[in-house]
């Protein structure tokens, strides 16, 4: 093959699998904002443990009667069920970024759009959880009731039912704006420098 030969071949390769200094550089600059996902990624999955642990004792810490102990636990354990199927969700999805090898754009927008995916799951993690905090929050409430001297709890009216439907809605909006603020603090804003490296190779 001679020198013609050879620079028809490099002409008619694709402009995908040249990988140009600068680009290099830029998709090197990803790594420091992937590697905080995974670092935040790994202290919540930590964090998320020691909760559901805590969880389970909070019965022996409170001294709940016995009659509240099946009630509790089986809340508990449906808890604990929704959290272990997003668990293993997302430490798959972990598995798979901490692997993953940054040499090409492909690589980039799966990494970038993979991140994207797995913030919306957080979001429905985080509201499927929200119906077994409401009934936490309404179980605690009746116990902590429960001793006051002058409530009777079995007497059940329209303004206990209004208060009912404002904690429900009330919880339900500060959950939903406490985790859009919480994932774009821990894992969007971080995907959006991403995003800007994807942009700034698209103009090349």
């Amino acid at each position: 093959m001679d020198f013609n030969d050879i620079q028809n071949a490099w002409n008619n390769e694709k402009n995908n699998d040249v990988v140009l200094p600068n680009t290099i550089e830029k998709i090197k600059s990803v790594h420091t904002p992937l590697d905080k996902i995974k670092r935040n990624v790994r202290g919540e999955f930590k964090y998320q443990i020691f909760s559901l642990c805590f969880l389970g004792f909070v019965p022996s810490f409170y001294k709940f009667p016995e009659k509240m102990l099946i009630l509790y636990y089986l809340l508990f354990s449906l808890y604990v069920a929704v959290c272990v199927y997003y668990f293993r969700k997302f430490y798959f999805w972990y598995k798979k970024i901490d692997i993953i090898s940054l040499q090409t754009k492909d690589n980039l927008y799966e990494t970038y759009y993979e991140i994207r995916l797995n913030m919306e799951l957080y979001k429905t993690f985080g509201f499927a959880l929200t119906p077994f905090l409401i009934l936490y929050l309404i179980g605690f409430s009746y116990y902590a009731f429960y001793f006051v001297p002058g409530i009777i709890l079995t007497e059940f009216t329209n303004i206990h039912l209004f208060g009912l439907f404002f904690i429900v809605v009330f919880s339900m909006l500060i959950m939903a704006v406490t985790l859009d603020w919480w994932v774009h603090k821990f894992y969007g804003k971080f995907a959006e420098q991403i995003r800007n490296v994807l942009d700034e190779l698209k103009e090349e």
